[in-house]
């Protein structure tokens, strides 16, 4: 595709030995501040999953409005907001506000939403089951990493299987948070990698997209999962990210705008094999909710 140009291999394996950013050429980016009539800028993006049909469609609609896109694929999600905070990129695309707002108050740097994308809904999976029907006294396997061990639990208070003591955080519980007395299960936390295994197995668990994807299971099997409009599912909009200062430059806010296009709605739907939900904020309100889940980490 002209629009874009990829990280190499060769690029991507230095990226993973060096933990620095990579760059798809030598030359630095243009940071755009504007596109004037007949202009042509430059936007250097990094995100973590640039083969995905959206960034093609994308790229090419971007190309029209005179914006080429300098697509930076990362092998892992912690070096991205590191290389935009360094300004060796010009936006992000790969997280939802809730790692972004966890990056800023441990880094203390202070990268802001520019737009939303998508959320995509957080599901229980049981083998051989289509409801929730006998699962009492199971033992669910949960991701345990922070981005999605305290959603996970919410799945399952949301369920109505798991019950929270008085003054957890309802935001991010723990297990410790967890009442066991008043649940109707159990949860075991393990890497996320491992939940498609404790699946397979025949015991529920909760499994986040990326993992979907990769053990061949299919969306339309999960049993429940958490609503995308609820307040709890707030933290979990994805975002384009920027610098504090370029968050309201015109070029990126396009961008950020154009993401919403038809044609990449549709191909969205096409990468996340229909699971992905479109959401549209106003950006004012995502830095609000950002700043809110800042204050809640420190």
């Amino acid at each position: 595709m002209r629009a874009s140009r990829f990280i190499a291999a060769a690029a991507a394996a230095t990226l993973a030995l060096t933990g620095l950013t990579a760059c798809s050429n030598e030359s630095t980016s243009t940071s755009a501040t504007g596109t004037a009539e007949g202009e042509n800028v430059t936007v250097r993006i990094g995100t973590t999953d640039a083969d995905q049909q959206a960034w093609s469609v994308f790229a090419d609609l971007a190309e029209q409005e005179g914006i080429t896109l300098d697509i930076v694929q990362f092998s892992d999600y912690p070096p991205v907001n590191e290389a935009l905070a360094q300004g060796e990129l010009d936006l992000n695309k790969f997280q939802h506000i809730l790692y972004l707002a966890k990056y800023n108050a441990s880094s203390g740097n202070d990268l802001k939403v520019v737009g939303s994308t998508e959320i995509y809904p957080l599901a229980l999976f049981w083998k051989d089951h289509t409801s929730l029907d006998g699962i009492e006294g199971s033992e669910i396997a949960i991701p345990n990493d922070d981005s999605n061990q305290g959603r996970a639990i919410n799945v399952l208070v949301q369920a109505g299987l798991v019950t929270l003591k008085d003054g957890a955080d309802e935001l991010a519980p723990t297990p410790a948070d967890i009442d066991a007395a008043a649940s109707k299960v159990s949860v075991v936390p393990v890497d996320a990698s491992q939940t498609p295994s404790a699946y397979k197995e025949g015991r529920p668990a909760i499994i986040n997209n990326s993992w979907l994807d990769r053990a061949g299971i299919e969306p339309s099997e999960a049993i429940f999962q958490d609503d995308p409009a609820s307040e709890q599912g707030e933290p979990y909009i994805n975002v384009f990210a920027s610098r504090a200062e370029d968050v309201d430059n015109p070029t990126y806010v396009k961008l950020a705008e154009l993401w919403h296009d038809a044609s990449v709605a549709e191909a969205v739907q096409k990468d996340s094999r229909g699971t992905a939900v479109e959401v549209e904020r106003p950006k004012n309100e995502l830095n609000d909710i950002l700043e809110r889940l800042e204050q809640n980490q420190k």
